[in-house]
């Protein structure tokens, strides 16, 4: 018997016994099943963390403050450096711009934060305004709703306008168009040019950093110059934040800063790094072993469905020897050898097999695509899920069938013949 024609045989009596192929078929299909939708699921959510981390600007991220750079000596040196009580230099609107042309990034921007009056019907509310450029829009995926972005005109020369969180424009222009309006805050006046979008990020109700991010879209924003201008003295500004383009770029990155700030400072460290890109690493690392543990822990509880399916198959392929009897009989009466009828049952084995797992993967791609538009976040199904599910059920398959395909392969063929006489 050639293996085609071993395969074909073992696919038409599968089917000739519809009723308990399928009920063989059901504990694979439940464990391969529950094994892909778990791998999935873990899956999609360590990606999804992954994702929302990069959107809100944490990964591979810089900030650079000032500091009086004591921190930055030996402990030797620290007695002599308090007598000369040299005064840190602040950051600048220039080292920003220095940063900018020479460092290589993904994102770059400076911020200064400051709490400001708001006059407001006649009324004084605390106001949060911040200094920055439209980098800080784009890492932290704040898109505009109305109007527009800073211009590079405005970014440079200080004017005086703003773009509005889009819960201050909920609070202060209910049933009203801001955009084109001038506000106080402080002793300027700021025309509106831009309204931001509500947050994107959390509309799926993930709930990440959302009471910081909230607090961001209730804040107005003004360009980095303007703020350097009228909010600080020498132009200074609080701190500038880099995000590299990639995890392998990151140090070099940070090299670059420091050399150049050094240069610009005339040697003074008087900035400190504030590392959040090594931060993120080590919690991302912890949060995918933290994954990949519970990743093995489902999976094996979800194969404990595809062991009861393989003892079921097991079961069904001995009780099937004694029905076909006179089949394996004439088999070999005709010319068939043991290794034909070992192949016949092996075949029939790993086809069942193969079979509960298509249609258990099937299924679990169905769920996955469903929780998908209930909890509107994608949670794909990845290759590594879909082939352990085959490969698990590749070993039950061949695992289950290996005893009974040697027992039926050694049967003498005169007795199979008269079994049923």
């Amino acid at each position: 018997m050639y293996f085609a024609e071993s395969l074909g045989s073992s696919i038409q009596n599968i089917f000739t016994h519809k009723l308990r192929s399928f009920l063989t078929l059901l504990g694979i299909i439940i464990g391969v099943f529950a094994v892909v939708t778990m791998f999935s699921t873990i899956y999609g959510m360590k990606t999804l963390i992954n994702e929302r981390m990069k959107e809100m600007g944490w990964n591979n991220s810089l900030i650079i403050y000032p500091s009086s750079g004591e921190e930055n000596i030996s402990s030797r040196m620290r007695h002599r450096f308090r007598r000369i009580q040299r005064e840190a230099k602040p950051l600048t609107f220039e080292d920003y711009l220095l940063l900018k042309k020479n460092v290589s990034s993904k994102y770059i921007y400076g911020q200064i934060e400051s709490w400001q009056k708001y006059l407001f019907n006649d009324k004084e509310e605390n106001l949060n305004l911040k200094a920055t450029n439209n980098e800080f829009f784009l890492s932290k995926t704040y898109v505009i709703k109305t109007g527009r972005y800073f211009n590079s005109f405005e970014g440079l020369n200080s004017l005086k306008v703003c773009v509005i969180g889009y819960h201050f424009a909920e609070k202060y222009f209910k049933n009203k168009d801001p955009l084109g309006e001038k506000i106080s805050i402080g002793n300027q006046r700021y025309k509106i040019i831009g309204i931001l979008d509500n947050d994107k990020l959390n509309a799926s109700g993930m709930n990440f950093n959302t009471w910081q991010r909230k607090r961001e879209l209730e804040a107005v924003y003004i360009p980095l110059s303007t703020g350097a201008k009228y909010l600080k003295s020498d132009n200074a500004i609080d701190y500038i934040y880099l995000q590299a383009k990639s995890e392998s770029e990151f140090s070099d990155m940070k090299n670059s800063v420091r050399q150049n700030l050094l240069a610009n400072h005339n040697m003074g460290h008087d900035f400190s790094f504030n590392d959040i890109g090594a931060l993120m690493l080590n919690i991302t690392k912890e949060i995918n072993e933290m994954m990949k543990k519970w990743n093995i822990t489902l999976s094996a509880i979800a194969s404990i469905s595809l062991i009861v399916g393989g003892i079921g198959l097991f079961s069904t392929l001995l009780i099937s020897i004694n029905e076909r009897m006179k089949e394996i009989g004439i088999r070999k009466s005709i010319g068939a050898t043991d290794r034909d009828i070992f192949l016949l049952f092996i075949l029939e084995a790993i086809t069942l097999s193969l079979l509960g797992a298509f249609v258990g993967i099937f299924l679990s791609t169905l769920l996955v695509k469903v929780i998908t538009v209930a909890l509107k976040f994608s949670f794909p199904v990845p290759i590594e899920g879909i082939l352990l599910g085959v490969a698990f059920s590749l070993f039950i398959g061949f695992a289950s069938g290996i005893y009974p395909a040697y027992k039926a392969s050694k049967i003498d063929p005169i007795k199979a013949i008269y079994y049923f006489e």
